[in-house]
């Protein structure tokens, strides 16, 4: 299996709103982690009235600098991909500050696993709800929605066809992949809309956390390759009586830190859930004493 070309090269200062290309700035806050690379990226599209894609995590610095940055144009929108905590939150204080709409898919799943990725918002509630094919119009811009669940179920991307341009929350990354978490998360729904981004025409792929991706098709394969390798080692380590979470994270992540066992646990489980949705292994029991089974 040929490796994923990752890409961790990222030039950016933080608490600047710096260009991107025509049309795109970005502004990054100071939210470095192992589920949020270098930080969470604002995009800012357009001029002089403008939409903002992910405010990010409850920072009011982050907010300040990105509106000191916007000094002399207007918020018109606040667009969110998902309702994870280093997404959404800020859209609540971007609001009270410009009085700007929040638009997204919908509030957080009420059955997450919530611990993780800096937790979920909760408290998330959008102004206006988009669905799958829907388009935001604005001054020199309009977007059009892509439901991608998977990373979660309420994920969404944003397309700007005239400037080539999509941006893609956390589904598809250029540093990592995203872990999927169970039961809002599911790896058949990641691997479904890995396959409705790799045939978009938009030549340049923008992340909310690294640097944008030039080759999408490619790395979209690579991605989707990586992602069901995955699902077979888990399956054949079961076969092979591996019949457990921690054993299984043992056996297929060697060499991780010890803060990302718990996600990787999840992750294994996520391949366990699809694997069970086509039948080729059942779950038996539940909590700590939960097994695994090949059928």
């Amino acid at each position: 299996m040929t490796g994923i070309p990752f890409i961790h090269d990222f030039e950016f200062r933080y608490g600047i709103v710096e260009p991107v290309t025509d049309g795109i700035r970005r502004i990054v806050a100071r939210n470095p982690g192992p589920f949020t690379g270098p930080g969470t990226g604002t995009y800012i599209i357009g001029r002089g009235e403008v939409a903002v894609i992910d405010p990010g995590p409850m920072l009011p610095d982050h907010v300040d600098a990105l509106l000191a940055g916007l000094a002399e144009e207007t918020v018109s929108h606040i667009l969110v991909t998902h309702t994870h905590a280093d997404h959404s939150p800020a859209a609540r204080l971007l609001r009270q500050r410009t009085g700007a709409p929040v638009f997204a898919f919908g509030p957080h799943a009420k059955d997450s696993a919530g611990e993780l990725e800096g937790g979920v918002d909760r408290e998330f509630v959008p102004d206006f709800l988009l669905d799958d094919g829907d388009e935001v119009p604005g001054d020199g811009w309009s977007l059009e929605v892509i439901h991608t669940p998977g990373h979660c179920s309420n994920h969404i991307c944003f397309a700007w066809p005239d400037a080539g341009a999509l941006f893609c929350g956390d589904h598809i990354m250029a540093w990592s992949t995203p872990v999927i978490i169970p039961p809002d998360g599911s790896v058949g729904d990641y691997i479904e809309s890995l396959g409705r981004l790799s045939q978009r025409p938009e030549r340049v792929f923008y992340p909310t956390h690294g640097t944008p991706i030039t080759d999408p098709g490619d790395f979209i394969a690579k991605v989707r390759e990586h992602r069901l390798h995955r699902v077979e080692q888990v399956a054949a380590a079961i076969a092979n009586g591996v019949d457990n979470l921690p054993s299984l994270r043992r056996r297929i992540y060697t060499d991780i830190p010890r803060n990302l066992e718990a996600g990787a646990e999840l992750s294994l489980l996520a391949s366990i859930l699809y694997l069970q949705e086509r039948g080729h292994v059942l779950i038996v029991g539940s909590g700590r004493r939960q097994r695994y089974v090949p059928t």
